[in-house]
């Protein structure tokens, strides 16, 4: 008989929890690290265990929890732990934890394993606006980014003192994303990546007007892939309730032709232009300021055009590497691909409209002059991804060189 060798893919995580109220979120955290297919090994420093008990990560990670430094048999948790480990993640991180981690105190099980270890290490900040704002405070972040670590936040919003400011703990869902993020490779280190996201709205009066169906998942997973690649990422977003990723440098539009000026004035940074909005083909043109009364009369509209970007941004003197996408209800081969030389794309993506609009998955097809590549049907983030690494692809293959 012959054995099968399965490549193990399951990734390992140290979490390191201090002490301090954001303690309570990492039981969350945890859970959500779980359920990503994270393995999971909790330790505790013993100003945590004042705030959350050991007993509740251990029924959530389904390993015992490490508080002391003399738990391993041999007298060598603090190596033992880290060795198989793929990062270390302290969240929350205390000011005190933070200031052991820069000067390279080792006192306790989590400081020791944390200088002892051999993989990455990612610190979550947790701490009082105040104690953030300290000088000492801002000394030792900064030694700890000249050490290698990876800082991920602090944000800034209401506090358990009653303070509103920076130092909060990033809530545990964008930890998540977060730690995704970090293990993505960065097919994109250095670009600077323009997208387009979300519907535009035409005016017809105050309450009313023309657009196009669009939730925004679609481009929004695209920002953050691009993000995770290691790109500067500029997300110029129609009408949605989405969150937009907080690396991005997010700017609102409403209309095409406001997409189309914040376009143009961010253009000639990017090296990469990805079209995903869903552009209204028409606008309204004399929209009324005020609301116009409802009576039993046919009510005529006159339509103009709206600018089509992608295709501005292509015909530029020094155009950044186009991608174009493409919604359609029948016949996706035939018109995506027409559109993409249309338009001189060198890379289109494409669906059909009743099988994404609003969904949280989806399928696309890449159009580009090698072919038509097939993406099966996968949350919006993994075909964002899928499509991050097919353009730097083709940019690797020289087909999207951009001269700037």
């Amino acid at each position: 008989m012959i054995d099968l060798i399965t490549e193990v893919t399951t990734k390992r995580l140290v979490l390191g929890i201090t002490g301090g109220v954001a303690a309570y979120k990492a039981a969350e955290l945890t859970r959500l690290l779980v359920k990503s297919g994270i393995e999971v090994q909790v330790v505790m420093t013993e100003a945590a265990r004042h705030f959350v008990g050991p007993a509740t990560f251990q029924a959530l990670s389904g390993k015992p929890v490490l508080t002391d430094l003399w738990d391993s048999g041999n007298g060598m948790a603090h190596i033992d732990v880290t060795r198989n480990a793929d990062v270390v993640l302290i969240a929350p991180a205390s000011a005190d934890f933070i200031a052991k981690l820069a000067h390279g105190a080792a006192d306790d099980l989590l400081s020791t394993l944390c200088l002892a270890r051999s993989c990455p290490l990612l610190v979550a900040p947790a701490m009082n606006l105040e104690m953030w704002n300290n000088p000492a405070t801002q000394r030792n972040i900064l030694q700890l980014k000249r050490d290698g670590a990876t800082l991920l936040g602090p944000a800034s919003g209401s506090q358990a003192c009653g303070e509103t400011g920076m130092g909060r703990m990033v809530e545990p869902q964008a930890l998540v994303e977060d730690i995704d993020a970090f293990w993505q490779p960065k097919r994109l280190q250095g670009k600077r990546v323009l997208i387009t996201a979300g519907p535009t709205f035409e005016a017809i009066d105050a309450v009313r007007g023309i657009t196009n169906l669009s939730s925004g998942k679609m481009g929004y997973a695209i920002a953050r892939a691009a993000i995770e690649a290691g790109a500067a990422v500029t997300l110029i977003s129609g009408p949605t309730c989405l969150t937009p990723p907080v690396a991005a440098k997010t700017l609102a539009v409403t209309s095409a032709q406001q997409m189309l000026e914040a376009v143009y004035k961010n253009v000639a940074d990017a090296d990469i232009f990805i079209s995903v909005a869903a552009v209204a083909d028409y606008y309204v043109l004399n929209p009324s300021e005020q609301k116009i009364k409802k009576d039993a009369h046919i009510f005529t509209l006159e339509l103009a055009p709206n600018p089509d970007i992608v295709a501005n941004v292509v015909s530029l003197p020094n155009p950044p590497f186009c991608v174009g996408f493409a919604a359609e209800s029948e016949n996706l081969y035939e018109f995506a691909e027409a559109k993409r030389k249309r338009k001189k794309l060198p890379l289109l993506a494409a669906n059909l409209v009743q099988d994404a609009i609003g969904s949280d998955a989806s399928e696309l097809i890449l159009f580009d002059d090698g072919g038509a590549h097939p993406l099966q049907r996968a949350p919006k983030i993994e075909l964002a991804r899928q499509l991050i690494e097919h353009i730097a692809k083709l940019q690797h293959k020289g087909k999207g060189d951009n001269p700037k």
